[in-house]
């Protein structure tokens, strides 16, 4: 996937291979993965359905402890969405807390509670994120979570590719505008950010049915949208 992603950003930016090339191949693979990353971030297009461990009497873990092996390619977690726990009959919901909330109820009790968790916050941020569990877990525990990651970095061509098409077209455009920014190329720049967006709107279009599409992650509210006074997206937002 590197070398097609090399390919199509060399053509938006119409700079041939080496030795007449304007950008190194370096250059551009790292302005590649700084794309898909932040492409990763902004549009939740990397989701897996990882799983964690608890530790009887352990109540923070790192997002680094989550078990996300079950999807190739994938760096780290950065956003949790749900987390169940599992029981005898199937999932137990875990709720999630503001992590004032979870402090003010849960860490200031003087006598901490134990057993299963029912609820969870996040402290820490990003890919150094952390998880905080109440009741702190007074077993092993298998937490199944809804998470959003980050793709491993793109070496070569034989790296897995962890971003799924449509998301996969935008990467060009979003390398493109970080290669002009490199030349100060200003305004070049903005027009490939612009094409960027647009592709992404429409990756998440085409991702969302369109039955009940409201329903689904990151469709735009039209009904806010009208109140503003502005049209939304014809094919979903990011």
């Amino acid at each position: 996937m590197l070398n097609a992603y090399l390919t199509q950003t060399r053509r938006l930016l119409q700079n041939p291979p080496a030795p007449t090339n304007l950008y190194s191949s370096q250059d551009l693979t790292d302005f590649i993965n700084l794309a898909r990353g932040q492409l990763a971030g902004e549009n939740e297009a990397v989701r897996v359905y990882a799983s964690l461990s608890t530790t009887p009497a352990q109540r923070v873990y790192p997002f680094s402890s989550i078990d996300t092996s079950s999807v190739q390619g994938v760096d780290s977690v950065f956003n949790i969405k749900q987390i169940t726990v599992a029981v005898a009959a199937g999932g137990q919901f875990v709720h999630n807390r503001s992590f004032q909330w979870f402090n003010l109820f849960f860490l200031a009790k003087a006598v901490p509670e134990s057993g299963r968790p029912s609820a969870w916050a996040q402290f820490a941020q990003g890919t150094t994120g952390s998880l905080y569990l109440n009741p702190i877990p007074d077993d092993v525990y298998t937490l199944n979570l809804d998470t959003v990651c980050l793709p491993i970095p793109l070496v070569d061509d034989t790296t897995v590719e962890a971003i799924p098409y449509p998301w996969t077209d935008c990467v060009p455009f979003f390398a493109a505008y970080y290669a002009y920014m490199s030349a100060q190329r200003q305004a070049d720049a903005d027009k490939m950010f612009q094409r960027y967006e647009q592709f992404a709107q429409r990756a998440r279009g085409m991702s969302n049915p369109s039955v009940l599409r409201k329903n689904f992650a990151q469709a735009p509210d039209e009904l806010a949208t009208n109140r503003l006074g502005v049209a939304p997206p014809s094919g979903g937002g990011r």
